[in-house]
């Protein structure tokens, strides 16, 4: 397999602020979240034959890479976040190849989150936006924790149905 070094730094130059954001979403850790992202563009040169477009795109292959090694790093560290982790956090599949999409996609997320109730919208923001755990959006709010996970399963399910359309 013949390997460009220009391409890999294009594709460097295109993602790696979108992954950094989520692994530091994830992560707090900005020294952790640069070495996982190194990780993922290593893994992107070394096995670019792993990656197959009629499963999804290249930026969504690279998101779900940096998404399982952010959470698999946490759980080694703090093993009882690992499950709302992976409850917590998720890659929605649109299509961000185009500065003219990502502002569309942008605009399609902004007026589903407007859509949601109060209450759902703002336990959306704490996990995705702030990358706080179930238990600890409950502490935050001082909500009990099964209605935090409600509110965020119905936002959920809300946003993917209105997404998806």
């Amino acid at each position: 397999m013949r390997r460009d070094e220009t391409a890999l730094e294009a594709l460097y130059d295109r993602y790696a602020s979108m992954l950094s954001s989520v692994l530091n979403r994830i992560l707090h850790d900005a020294h952790v979240a640069e070495e996982i992202l190194q990780d993922v563009f290593y893994q992107l040169w070394d096995k670019a034959s792993y990656f197959d477009s009629s499963r999804g795109s290249l930026p969504g292959w690279l998101m779900v890479i940096a998404r399982n090694r952010a959470i698999s790093h946490r759980r080694r560290h703090e093993p009882t976040a690992g499950e709302e982790l992976m409850e917590n956090t998720i890659v929605l599949p649109l299509n961000i190849e185009s500065a003219l999409s990502q502002r569309e996609a942008l605009n399609r997320v902004k007026g589903a989150m407007e859509d949601l109730p109060r209450e759902q919208r703002a336990a959306v923001e704490l996990a995705f936006f702030e990358g706080l755990t179930h238990s600890e959006i409950a502490q935050r709010t001082g909500d009990p924790l099964g209605t935090i996970k409600t509110r965020l399963r119905t936002a959920l399910e809300t946003l993917k149905r209105t997404l998806h359309k």
